[in-house]
């Protein structure tokens, strides 16, 4: 099963696991995850088995800082979309325990209602260290459920606050997900958030602040694209939108303006809604081809990380190698690191022909 571009074959308990994850075993699925996170031999192979089944799911990424009920809007929006007759996949990334690794598994405890669901799928994932809301597997693990033929993938970030971007790589539409008591959102969203929303959700809409803080949204939002604050009063009643300054020129038709919506997913309220919108925004990508786009600069990201990926395991390899071979780490006091790096290159790209 050797492709012309020299891809390892499967071994033979792959090709198993390939043939009931064909099959539409469940089991397979979660196992081909498992194998993927753990980085297990072979994994890579079989998401290279896989590959030519890509690309008909639609991924939709959630974000937001802790505390926003992002958990709580995912479940509520995949019984929904599951009630509609589409099939969904759910990772769900959890803090890692800094001291075994491990991730806590708040979001699939808190997601358990769905979890014997047929059509339901849902994988919670430790972030592992990554500083970007997301597991660095979590791309494979979406690949897999893409794979396997679910209809949407909800990727579900840690939810560290400002680091969440990554997720605007991965998914073909990104829900930023805020609470009226998130404290400065206008802060938070300078720091990032609102350049890789595409859809914003203030969540417990039913709590004091929740007015205020969508219009904070709309006006940042509008400042960011330059677009007119229609909304805004005029400051001390004087208006200068245009006595002084000349009309701008129309938005593009193009043009994609982030809707802030509100919602009370322990109670469904605004759910239809935010489906509504995740698939005008399908839409727009479709008619402007953003959406391929999109997914071949987050192929190119990807390949990017593999290619780094096994060039960080190549370089431990031959380290440990060159190790053993001079001795002991004393065995390099005399020696340049320079030069030493040198070497070990070269032996990394010699043996790789």
């Amino acid at each position: 099963m050797t492709d012309s571009a020299g891809a390892p074959p499967l071994t033979q308990p792959l090709q198993d696991l390939l043939a009931r994850f064909e099959a539409g075993e469940p089991f397979a699925l979660a196992r081909s995850i498992s194998l993927v996170e753990d980085q297990a031999e072979g994994f890579e192979s079989l998401l290279h088995a896989l590959h030519d089944r890509l690309g008909r799911a639609r991924r939709l990424g959630i974000t937001g800082p802790p505390g926003a009920g992002k958990s709580t809007l995912t479940s509520a929006l995949a019984r929904l979309l599951r009630d509609a007759g589409e099939t969904v996949g759910i990772i769900a990334v959890d803090p890692s325990s800094p001291f075994t690794g491990g991730a806590l598994l708040g979001d699939r405890v808190r997601m358990d209602e769905l979890a014997t669901e047929p059509g339901i799928f849902i994988r919670s994932m430790a972030s592992r260290g990554s500083h970007g809301g997301l597991s660095a597997t979590t791309r494979e693990a979406a690949d897999l459920m893409d794979a396997f033929g679910f209809d949407r993938i909800i990727l579900e970030t840690v939810g560290v606050g400002q680091s969440e971007l990554e997720i605007a790589s991965q998914a073909d539409t990104t829900v930023v997900v805020l609470v009226p008591e998130s404290g400065d959102g206008i802060q938070a969203m300078k720091a990032g958030l609102m350049e890789v929303a595409d859809l914003f959700v203030v969540n417990k809409a039913d709590r004091p602040g929740a007015d205020r803080l969508k219009k904070e949204i709309g006006i940042v939002n509008s400042l960011r694209t330059g677009g007119p604050q229609a909304s805004v009063p005029a400051h001390h009643g004087v208006d200068l939108s245009r006595k002084s300054r000349p009309t701008p020129p129309p938005e593009p038709i193009e043009a994609w303006d982030p809707p802030v919506l509100m919602s009370v997913a322990s109670s469904g309220e605004g759910l239809p809604e935010l489906a509504a919108e995740v698939d005008r925004h399908h839409a727009w990508l479709r008619a402007t081809g953003s959406l391929q786009s999109r997914r071949a600069a987050a192929a190119a990201e990807h390949a990017r990380i593999v290619l780094e990926r096994a060039v960080t395991r190549r370089g431990a390899e031959a380290w440990r190698a060159w190790i053993e071979e001079v001795g002991d780490d004393a065995g390099l006091a005399g020696r340049s690191p320079y030069e030493t790096a040198r070497i070990l290159t070269a032996r990394i790209c010699r043996d790789a022909q």
